[in-house]
């Protein structure tokens, strides 16, 4: 049984603790296992990559890691960093809303 995680892929959340703390990016993938979120332009590692057909060279790259859910807010329409809250929309199913702004996330 998974935790409802109030981010999803394709938010805009800000970082409000760590080193990377005050930087703004999308959310491109959520791991719900292990509570972690993986910020674009955020938390940027340096990993090397062994050669295979596809790179024959290898190298070293640099790659977007996770950070914890706990050290993300969501950022609504406004710019501000917002919790998230769920009720029911016009239609009867549950939208997410900003309780900064009281406004529906998309």
């Amino acid at each position: 049984m998974f935790k409802r995680i109030k981010v999803k892929k394709g938010d805009t959340v800000k970082v409000i603790s760590g080193g990377n703390r005050g930087k703004e990016g999308t959310v491109l993938a959520v791991d719900r296992k292990k509570d972690r979120v993986v910020v674009e332009g955020v938390n940027i590692v340096t990993k090397h990559v062994k050669p295979s057909p596809t790179n024959p060279q290898g190298g070293v790259s640099t790659v977007e890691a996770g950070i914890h859910i706990s050290n993300v807010m969501v950022v609504d329409g406004a710019g501000n960093a917002t919790r998230v809250g769920r009720r029911k929309g016009d239609d009867g199913k549950l939208v997410r809303f900003s309780k900064k702004t009281n406004e529906e996330l998309k």
